[in-house]
């Protein structure tokens, strides 16, 4: 694709499909809901029939974005944004939002409706994402600058092999995740740039009897050598991850903004369930964040039948020159503890809390410093 600006409606790629975007190339993306069908698609880990996202892929293998062109998905507070129904991306009183679709849609999943039967589009006012390949085997993106989604930007579904590198996102409006892999098998995300409205990266697996049904884990997933700005969390597992998530490697990684959240971030609920093990985030370099270093939390969302499971989390040469409010802070079920935590080389300076942890069971200490005085492993009370 040469050098010039595009107005286009959703893309659909096909398998053996690369969309090269060369320098100077930009794909606007349509404004006009009227523009894009509806397609079979996950929305907030909710499977339904809704708009396409603006590019698409369903059951293809072989597919890629790549150049260092922009995918500019035309959206501010005048258009798809204000949808979101919050008066800071545009919304007025009178105009219409998303809330009663969203409602209507998990009295659907609940229900456990056909998803093709959870027919939504005009008049329901559910964002599309920017780019979900959905059933997809061999998926790269690479190089392109991704700017103004209406919703997430990537969102990999039941995927196998992804390799998302050298992409650029900036926009901060509402939900507007970096990069949501969900439910996929073999996730390299790698020399990336995030600066986001929402979480940079928040790794998913469905949302409570949507992901339990399909069963299938976010797994293998390596997140290398980027940079985090702005956003809900960095490196984030959930909130939709009621298919669990295991084997996730942060290695390299480096994060700084007042306007970060977290560092580490893993939120579920008893009504999503699921197990989230094997976390293991080495050498994360922070200049500054707003809540908390490292966040477990069991409680996102409201409460249901299905207590979670998080164990097996190690954190190791972690430096965080100038903390927000917490540097480890965990809420957990006493029946549920945080299990298997390993904090290795640790030095969080400037926190306001260094610690606010509830329910854990076997966390191990190793040369921790926050605020200049060594964690002891006798800071934390266990449970037995």
């Amino acid at each position: 694709m040469p050098s010039a600006v595009f107005l286009t409606g959703p893309i659909y790629l096909k398998s053996n499909v690369n969309l090269h975007l060369e320098d100077g190339a930009t794909i606007l993306f349509s404004r006009n809901s009227d523009d894009y069908p509806i397609v079979f698609t996950r929305w907030e880990g909710m499977e339904c029939m809704n708009y396409s996202p603006q590019i698409y892929a369903y059951d293809e293998e072989n597919i890629a974005v790549t150049g260092n062109g922009i995918l500019d998905g035309n959206a501010d507070n005048n258009n798809w944004w204000n949808w979101n129904g919050s008066k800071t991306y545009g919304w007025k009183e009178g105009m219409p939002k998303q809330t009663p679709a969203r409602e209507a849609l998990h009295q659907m999943m609940y229900k456990e409706i056909d998803p093709k039967e959870r027919i939504f589009g005009d008049g329901y006012w559910l964002r599309p994402n920017m780019f979900q390949p959905y059933n997809c085997k061999n998926v790269l993106i690479s190089d392109v600058k991704m700017i103004n989604s209406p919703m997430w930007f990537m969102n990999p579904v039941l995927c196998e092999n992804v390799t998302i590198e050298r992409v650029k996102v900036v926009s901060l409006g509402p939900n507007n995740d970096g990069c949501d892999p969900e439910s996929c098998k073999n996730v390299l995300i790698k020399d990336c740039y995030f600066d986001t409205g929402d979480d940079c990266i928040a790794i998913k697996s469905g949302r409570d009897q949507d992901g339990r049904r399909i069963v299938r884990p976010a797994e293998n997933h390596i997140i290398e050598n980027c940079m985090m700005k702005e956003g809900h969390g960095g490196v984030v597992i959930g909130s939709e991850i009621a298919g669990g998530a295991r084997n996730i490697y942060a290695l390299n990684n480096t994060m700084d903004s007042p306007d970060l959240d977290r560092v580490l971030r893993i939120k579920t609920s008893s009504s999503r369930g699921g197990i989230i093990e094997n976390v293991f985030m080495k050498d994360t370099k922070v200049g500054t964040y707003k809540d908390a270093a490292i966040r477990f939390n069991m409680f996102y969302e409201k409460p249901g039948n299905f207590i979670p499971t998080i164990r097996n989390i190690w954190v190791e040469n972690l430096e965080v020159e100038n903390g927000g409010k917490y540097g480890l802070l965990s809420a957990a079920y006493e029946s549920s503890p945080v299990q298997h935590v390993k904090l290795v080389n640790i030095n969080i300076k400037g926190v306001e809390i260094p610690m606010k942890v509830d329910y854990v069971k076997d966390i191990t200490f190793d040369n921790v410093v926050i605020n200049g005085k060594i964690i002891s492993n006798s800071s934390v009370k266990e449970n037995p």
